[in-house]
Formats: C-alpha cells, structure tokens, sequence
C-alpha cells in the first residue's frame, strides 16, 4: 500500500496510520477535521464527496465527536476510503486542483482539541507502577491495596483542563505539611512531576443511565488513542497529543493481553487481544538545555485493558458519551528506567535523575518542557502518535 503523498522513512503517519485531529490555518481560522498523512494533512472536509452523503456532516465538522458518534462499521468504511483516496492513481492523485486545496502542510498548521470531551476518566491500571507507589508509601507487605487485582481503579478527572499538546502548564499553589505534625504552609507545589499515560476516547451512540456496554462489545466502543500526561491530581492540566489514531492502525502490535492472576469476575473476562507494542517515551529539556529521555515504557505493561475499563466503568449504569475520554494510568515497566513518573525515577526524593548537559533532577523545575511520545515499529512499519508536549511555567504570584 503506497500513498501518492510522500513519506518519510522516519514518518510517525504512513498511510496505515491514519491518525485524526482538528486543524487550522493562518490563511483559513475555521478548525476542520482532517488525518495526517507524511508532512501533510488530508482536509477531509475538502474530499467529503468521495465519501457517501452519510458522513459529509461528520467530515466536515469542527471536532472529532460527530465521527466518533457513528459508530465502529463507520470508521472502518470511512478510514478504507480514506485510504483509497491516498493511493498512487486515485481520483484524488489524478486532480491536482483539490490536492492544493486538500493537502495542508503540517509545518503550516495549528492543531486543536480534538474534541469537546464531557468527561474524562483516568485510571490506575499499571501493576510496576501501582507497587511502586505502594512500597513507597506503604511498604513490601502493604505494597498493592486488597482491591486492585479484582477491579481497574479509576478516578475521575476534570475535563475542563484537558489540553492539547504546546500548551504550557503553570505551577500550582496550594497547601503542603513540610513537617508532620507542624501546621500547614501555602505556597508553589514543590514536587511538581508528570505522569507517562495512554488515553482512548470513546465513540458510539450515547448509552443511557443504567445501561452497561460488556467487556465483550467494549472493543466497539474505542475510537481511538492519544499519548497523555497528567499534571497533580488531574485537575490542573492534563496535555494530550493532538493525534488520536485508530485501534485499526494497531492491528500488526497486537500483544498476549498482561497475565491476571487471580482470574476476574466474569464481567471483566475476555479472551479477545486488546493489548499493543507501543513504545513509550518522556523527554526533559530545561530551559536553553538539551532534551534529556528519562523514561522509557510499554504500553504492553498495563495490568487492565481498555475493554475492562469500558466494562468496570459502565456496569453500574454509567452512562458514556462519544468524545469521553479515558487514560490508562501511569505505565511503568520493571526497570528502573521505565518508571513513568519522577515520583518513581528519584524515588521518592531520595536520588537525583541526570539530564545530558549536566543537570539533574528529583522533580520538574519551572521552565522545563516534558515531552511524551508513542509509536510502534516493526521490520516494515512504523506507526506514530506525535507528541503530548507542554512547558511548566512558574506559579502566578497570589496576591
């Protein structure tokens, strides 16, 4: 399958990929769907008509939902058209007219949102990084909570400061115990850290209170998935790559699903693969500094799939709306250099993580950049997700 557009070798976005966004221009500030493919991005806007009438409106809206609310049978007739439309000797490579109208340079655009997210969900599903955090807090014996092999723990997040990637973070105030027992002190967050984590928003038609989508019809239910980093307690920012790339994509980094011991409840049993080879990566670039990678991870490290969060969230009756979104936790590997937070890189505080250059850290200082990025790859493809990306600003002086 070769596309007429070109891609470079080191491209996150061959023609198999076919990540979605939400783009604009400076020539043209209306935001529009499009996919990336190589340097460019496909307006799909501007080819709605190769598509059936059906999906013009979702083509040419100004946010992924109306896409995702089709449902599975539609993204995958959609995403072959798609493709078809790239390949050398389509419609679209015999009409140069709309090429220059369709295919956008990505160094000339503004990517947005992609899209209005009503709820977002973050859970804790990485068993390294979940034990580390138990040892650390609680001890060996204590390291893992009595529930957290019977059930995905997940909390729930604010939607409202969900950013796209280049959007800075600013350090928060609030108030910290520096010294057990003494009072409490009001000021900047001192260990402000990151979390390495993966998201997948939803789609399908709206469920109603009280229904439950089962871990078997979950699959249907995941549009796509994004790099994502949250900052403290999820509420002050969480930055999200602009790409979200389609499940299908994935299909060739399939991976056994993670071994679960002891078996769980029926509702969240299921035999289907629904983990991937993703490779996973955080950069640190101090301010006029070189980026410096302090983490690399797996996604195929993650305890709990997406199916069994789709299912352990909706069985009470929770009901799910296209463009929620739910992120995987931090995914820690087993090694020392795939812990996915500084919480675990210094451990707790207690040793420095050298950055090229000769700084160090414990936890992220103002003006650092913190990158995530996420691919997969094999022999004859790679498959990328961009980046989630976002400088830490200093705290605004409270007056």
């Amino acid at each position: 399958m070769k596309s007429f557009v070109p891609v470079p070798d080191s491209s996150d976005f061959p023609i198999q990929n076919l990540p979605y966004g939400v783009f604009s221009t400076e020539a043209n500030s209306q935001h529009r769907v499009g996919v990336a493919i190589g340097e460019h991005v496909l307006d799909l806007g501007a080819v709605k008509n190769f598509y059936p009438e059906k999906y013009h409106e979702a083509l040419s809206a100004n946010v992924l939902n109306p896409l995702m609310s089709l449902g599975y049978e539609s993204w995958a007739e959609v995403r072959r058209i798609t493709q078809n439309l790239l390949l050398e000797g389509s419609e679209l490579h015999a009409n140069q007219a709309l090429q220059q109208t369709a295919l956008v340079p990505l160094s000339s655009v503004t990517m947005h949102l992609p899209a209005n997210i009503g709820d977002y969900t973050d859970f804790y599903s990485s068993i390294h990084h979940a034990t580390n955090v138990g040892i650390m807090f609680r001890g060996k014996e204590n390291a893992l909570m009595p529930n957290w092999k019977h059930l995905p723990v997940g909390y729930h997040g604010r939607a409202s400061s969900v950013v796209v990637s280049g959007t800075p973070i600013r350090r928060p105030l609030g108030q910290t115990l520096p010294v057990d027992g003494a009072d409490p002190a009001f000021g900047p967050c001192r260990l402000f850290d990151f979390e390495l984590e993966m998201a997948f928003f939803v789609g399908g038609p709206p469920t109603e209170l009280g229904d439950r989508v089962t871990v078997d019809e979950a699959a249907k239910r995941v549009f796509g998935t994004c790099p994502l980093g949250p900052f403290t307690a999820k509420n002050l920012g969480t930055t999200i790559s602009p790409w979200v790339v389609p499940v299908a994509a994935l299909e060739p980094f399939k991976v056994d699903n993670f071994p679960q011991d002891p078996k769980p409840f029926p509702y969240l049993t299921h035999e289907q693969q629904f983990n991937f080879d993703i490779k996973l990566e955080v950069d640190i670039k101090p301010a006029n500094g070189v980026a410096t990678t302090v983490c690399r991870s797996n996604y195929r490290n993650l305890y709990w799939t997406a199916l069994q969060q789709i299912a352990h969230h909706t069985v009470t009756g929770c009901n799910l709306k296209p463009g929620d979104l739910m992120a995987s936790g931090t995914i820690s590997g087993d090694a020392a250099d795939s812990f996915g937070s500084m919480l675990e890189l210094s451990w707790k505080g207690t040793k420095q993580v050298q950055l090229l250059g000769g700084e160090s850290r414990k936890f992220l200082q103002d003006n650092d950049e913190v990158t995530i990025r996420g691919f997969c790859r094999n022999d004859e493809l790679r498959i990328g997700f961009g980046s989630a990306s976002g400088v830490v600003l200093p705290a605004k002086p409270f007056e």
